[in-house]
């Protein structure tokens, strides 16, 4: 079953848009939490447009905010339950922005922070055309024992580039889940690379925040910016 949703956007700042960027928001915000991210982007993406999606459920612990799934159990199995209950939605709405550019898989870039992590991260995995690429702040793989069924839904084999950011005083999920996100997605074939932002907790620093958009400007093909 999916639910319909949508988000604030920011259009190309060179009025033509040849790739896109969809934000994925964390637990107890929406859209525009992240979407002004992308404006701070547009000096090396200029070509991109930015969106991103407020999450089905409202939240219970953040009433004004929204959530992906249910956070307040718990269990072993209440992520790998979340993002797969979550997912359809996602991809609906994921399909429906690539109709809505003329675009293919391959012009699309995933970036997650915490619960959106693991969003991303599980959805672009199972796309059945790689995206560019996914790029993960503060968060984690989700069911890295899931991963081999992951790649063998996307055609050819193709893998996505993943960055994995996180900061080094991150109380909320703890550094040692970037080292093993990035270990199991290393393990599954899947090319990963990770950035540790010193002295950040449960954010995106301005060092880590480079290090994303131009691993975005990589991942789409453009020359390396001069500045």
């Amino acid at each position: 079953m999916t639910t319909k949703i949508d988000g604030p956007r920011l259009p190309a700042k060179s009025g033509q848009a040849r790739h896109l960027v969809v934000f994925v928001h964390g637990y107890g915000a929406d859209g525009r939490d992240l979407i002004e991210l992308g404006r701070q982007w547009q000096k090396w993406l200029p070509d991109a447009a930015f969106v991103a999606p407020n999450a089905p459920q409202r939240c219970i612990q953040s009433p004004t905010g929204r959530q992906w799934f249910d956070l307040t159990v718990r269990d072993p199995d209440e992520r790998w339950r979340g993002v797969t209950s979550a997912r359809p939605s996602f991809d609906a709405f994921l399909d429906a922005e690539l109709v809505r550019h003329d675009f293919d898989d391959a012009r699309l870039a995933l970036v997650g922070f915490s619960q959106g992590t693991m969003m991303a991260l599980h959805t672009g995995l199972r796309r059945q055309t790689a995206p560019a690429a996914i790029l993960g702040y503060s968060g984690l793989l989700v069911g890295p024992d899931h991963l081999e069924e992951a790649t063998a839904r996307s055609r050819k084999g193709l893998k996505p580039p993943v960055l994995l950011v996180h900061g080094d005083a991150d109380q909320v999920i703890p550094l040692d889940t970037l080292f093993q996100s990035a270990n199991d997605l290393g393990k599954a074939g899947i090319p990963c690379e990770w950035h540790l932002s010193m002295g950040v907790g449960h954010g995106i620093d301005a060092g880590g925040l480079r290090h994303g958009g131009l691993f975005l400007a990589r991942s789409f093909g453009l020359p390396f910016p001069k500045r």
